[in-house]
């Protein structure tokens, strides 16, 4: 039967793969590497190409968490990938051809970024624009072949207009690549807005326990993720069994988890809001941020993420974040423990600092992954913390 609740998808989707009489209640790690194949033709074709047979092209326990991440996505499949990199890396090896050229506003992950940047050399051309829906909708024009935006920017919470920017893509004969790490199908499901494909880092709120590395990719098109299938079978980015099996434990959890997320965010991003030591707070569902209308259009879940600007300059962020108690000064985002970054020594170090003014990154800027903690601990921990600066 299907699911129609994104809860019930998240508990009880996926395609079970029990060979035995056992009753086993949840999906069995299949640890191994190698499979029985003295009768190929009774095999399953987990992914409609090849009979199983050699866990680095198929395995059942990856299989059931692919359906489940494609029921939660509404796409027509999805392949697990050994990290959120490796499934952007393995799409792009799928659909890039020399010559073709890539939309990708200036905001998208850093590594992203790069990647396509590297990818010149195999007479790939990347256009990149400024950051926010306009940059992209001004940019997209005949002869761009492939969109890759974000669903919510990472870390000023940009939201982009999936379904203005397909609509434009389809005049133009692109086809749409969309991050939804960030949101989560509980946020969004781009695909059910026109994307083509949808990329996850399942490492962040999917899995939601920072102890897996690991991603997605979902396609619209049963044809075309056998493509994608082939490339991750040849360039060896498959997700790991035990992997799996922690992804899927998460996702048995991430309506409930992304509701409280976001409850905790909300009165966190309302305490900043009126702090005297916070210079200016970002996070979408709050009155002010420049996605503010288009969030509540197209969200049903704002996310955990609030970043904040501290007055002042890199001795106030290194004061914060030495008096901090509970939460962790760290990278990453999505995952039990509330963790605080700062973007411009860390997951934009690389940039350089014209890069990092046109995307909107100051150097005052902290990123905060609010946690599952009870809130008045976090906002306990945040003003005292704060008042060091």
């Amino acid at each position: 039967m299907g699911f129609v609740g994104k809860g019930t998808k998240s508990v009880r989707g996926g395609v079970r793969h029990t060979s035995d009489d056992i009753g086993s209640v949840i999906e069995p790690i299949y640890q191994t590497a190698l499979f029985d194949f003295r009768e190929p033709e009774r095999k399953p074709s987990l992914h409609g190409v090849v009979p199983l047979k050699y866990s680095r092209e198929d395995n059942p326990t990856v299989h059931s968490v692919e359906s489940k991440m494609a029921e939660l996505e509404h796409g027509a499949d999805a392949v697990g990938t050994s990290s959120g990199m490796a499934a952007i890396t393995t799409l792009l090896m799928a659909l890039l051809k020399p010559g073709m050229q890539v939309l990708i506003p200036l905001d998208v992950y850093g590594s992203t970024l790069v990647l396509l940047e590297r990818l010149s050399k195999f007479g790939v051309r990347v256009v990149i624009t400024d950051p926010g829906n306009d940059g992209v909708i001004k940019s997209l024009v005949k002869g761009i072949d492939l969109v890759f935006i974000e669903s919510v920017s990472n870390p000023l919470l940009r939201v982009y207009n999936i379904p203005e920017i397909v609509k434009l893509a389809r005049d133009v004969g692109a086809k749409v690549i969309v991050d939804n790490t960030l949101a989560t199908p509980i946020g969004i499901t781009p695909i059910e807005y026109g994307a083509d494909f949808v990329i996850h880092s399942a490492t962040k709120y999917l899995s939601g326990h920072n102890d897996v590395v690991a991603g997605f990719v979902i396609g619209s098109d049963a044809e075309t993720m056998k493509s994608v299938w082939e490339w991750r079978r040849f360039i060896g980015t498959v997700m790991e069994p035990f992997t799996a099996f922690l992804v899927d434990r998460g996702l048995k959890t991430l309506h409930i988890r992304m509701r409280k997320h976001e409850e905790n965010a909300r009165a966190v991003a309302e305490f900043l809001m009126d702090h005297p030591k916070v210079e200016r707070v970002y996070y979408p569902c709050l009155d002010g941020h420049e996605s503010y209308e288009l969030a509540k259009k197209l969200l049903n879940n704002c996310g955990g993420i609030v970043s904040f600007e501290v007055k002042g300059g890199l001795r106030e962020i290194l004061a914060v974040y030495k008096h901090v108690k509970m939460i962790i000064p760290s990278v990453s985002f999505g995952g039990t423990e509330s963790i605080i970054t700062h973007p411009a020594s860390t997951t934009h170090v690389h940039w350089s600092p014209e890069d990092r003014a046109r995307a909107g990154i100051r150097d005052n800027l902290l990123r905060l992954s609010v946690g599952l903690e009870d809130v008045e601990d976090i906002i306990s921990d945040l003003d005292q913390a704060l008042n060091y600066a």
